[in-house]
């Protein structure tokens, strides 16, 4: 893909980074493999396309590369411990790309989605239930399902268009925000966790997944 744009093309300017799904489930019951996964698709994927994407941009000392994190990235949730690790490397690895890639001239943003109508919960209650719906995790993981379905599949997030939004405004910004919290619960959700602690955050999450 990247040679076949290089030629038709001249190179690759933007780079947007949005593939990604959960795996949910307990920790102690979900295989590593089904963790290894969640990391190929979320880290290890995206970075191998942005190695490929960065020659182009270099040598033309401009660019733009858009990483889709999530508000998952900043916070956490019951049952989500593989999902939110690969969102947590993800901010963290982005931050490191962004200082390597400052001499080129070369931008990387980080957009932070909350709670976005999609088929992001329908992809992870079905393995969610699979995994821990039996397990002694049981009680939290149907209670778990339950907030997915509320707030991806009876419309309770945002519509896909704030994200996309926000994607066009960094693209467009000769000097973008470095992150963009956007859509339902994430600009809340992060502040809240920035300036409570611990053990107060983990009580509005789990009333939130009860």
């Amino acid at each position: 893909m990247v040679e076949r744009i290089t030629a038709e093309r001249g190179g690759i300017d933007v780079l947007v980074n949005n593939a990604g799904f959960a795996t949910y489930g307990a920790m102690e019951d979900t295989t590593l493999a089904d963790a290894r996964y969640q990391f190929e698709v979320n880290l290890f994927g995206l970075a191998r396309l942005t190695q490929l994407a960065l020659p182009h941009m270099r040598e033309q000392q401009n660019g733009t590369i858009v990483n889709i994190s999530s508000m998952g990235g900043k916070i956490y949730t019951p049952l989500g411990s593989w999902y939110h690790a690969t969102k947590h490397a993800l901010e963290g690895w982005s931050d490191c790309l962004r200082l390597e890639l400052a001499p080129f001239g070369i931008d990387v943003v980080i957009v932070e989605p909350g709670s976005v109508r999609t088929e992001f919960g329908e992809v992870a209650v079905g393995p969610l239930l699979e995994r821990s719906g039996e397990s002694a995790y049981s009680e939290m993981a149907n209670a778990v399902a339950a907030a997915f379905r509320t707030n991806y599949e009876q419309g309770g997030g945002s519509p896909p268009s704030v994200v996309a939004d926000v994607v066009a405004k960094a693209v467009a910004a000769d000097r973008p925000k470095t992150r963009y919290a956007v859509a339902r619960y994430a600009r809340p959700l992060i502040t809240l966790r920035r300036f409570t602690g611990d053990r107060t955050f983990d009580r509005v999450v789990m009333r939130m997944a009860a």
